[in-house]
C-alpha cells in the first residue's frame, strides 16, 4: 500500500517465495537482446545473490557495481559521485532463499526505504555476490519517465513490425519451454483474438 523500497517485496512475498530462490524484476524495465534467455536461465540458480552490469555513459545516475574478471563484485554504490566503473546495476536480480532473511533485518535508508542496494551489501559482505555482464547488444530501457517510456514503445513497435514478433509473450514463451501444452495454449489465446495478441498465439499452433 506504500512504497517502501524495493527490498519490500520480500517481505510481502514471503509466503510466495516459500523455501525457493527467487528472481525480482522491476516492472517498469525492459530487456532485449540476442542471448538474454539464455544468460538468465544460466543464472536463475544462484548460491548466493546475482546482479548484472550493463555499460552507461553516466554511470552516476545509477547504482553502479566494480568487479574482478572472475565476476565477483568489489563494491556497488548507489549514484556515487566519483563512479569505479561504467557499469550499471539493472532492475533485475537473482537470490537464493537467504533473501528472505537478509530483507526482513536491513533497516531503513535515510530516505526511510528499504533498498535493494542495501540487500546486495549484505550478500557482498557475507562474499556471496556474483555479477553478470549484459551484452553490448542487449537493449535496457527504462520507462520510469514519460520521455522514456515513449521510447521504449517505439523501440517495440520498430521490432515487432520488422520482425513480425512479439517482444515479452510470455504465453509464447510458456509454450515453446514446455510449461504449457498447444491446447492450454489456445484456450488462453481465444479470448484474445480481437486484439491481436490471440491471433499471433493462435499462429505459433499452425507453425
Amino acid at each position: 500500500e506504500h512504497p517502501n523500497g524495493l527490498a519490500e517485496a520480500f517481505i510481502i512475498g514471503k509466503e510466495f517465495v516459500g523455501n525457493d530462490k527467487v528472481a525480482l524484476i522491476l516492472g517498469d524495465n525492459i530487456f532485449y537482446g540476442t542471448g538474454l534467455a539464455e544468460l538468465l536461465q544460466a543464472n536463475n540458480n544462484p548460491e548466493g545473490g546475482i546482479i548484472y552490469a550493463y555499460h552507461v555513459q553516466d554511470p552516476e545516475r545509477y547504482g553502479v557495481v566494480d568487479f574482478d574478471k572472475e565476476g565477483n563484485v568489489l563494491s556497488i554504490e548507489e549514484k556515487p559521485a566519483q563512479p569505479k566503473s561504467n557499469y550499471a546495476v539493472p532492475g533485475i536480480y537473482f537470490y537464493d532463499n537467504s533473501v528472505l532473511e537478509i530483507a526482513a533485518n536491513i533497516q531503513p535508508s535515510p530516505r526511510g526505504e528499504l533498498e535493494i542496494t542495501d540487500v546486495n551489501k549484505e550478500y557482498l559482505k557475507q562474499g556471496n555476490l556474483k555479477v553478470s555482464i549484459l551484452d553490448r547488444g542487449t537493449a535496457w530501457l527504462d520507462t520510469g519517465t514519460f520521455p522514456s517510456l515513449m521510447q521504449a514503445g517505439q523501440f517495440v513497435q520498430v521490432i515487432e513490425e520488422r520482425q513480425g514478433l512479439k517482444i515479452g509473450a510470455i504465453e509464447e514463451a510458456a509454450y515453446k519451454m514446455g510449461y504449457i501444452d498447444a491446447k492450454q495454449l489456445e484456450t488462453i489465446a481465444q479470448p484474445l483474438l480481437k486484439s491481436g495478441y490471440g491471433v499471433h498465439l493462435i499462429s505459433l499452433l499452425e507453425r
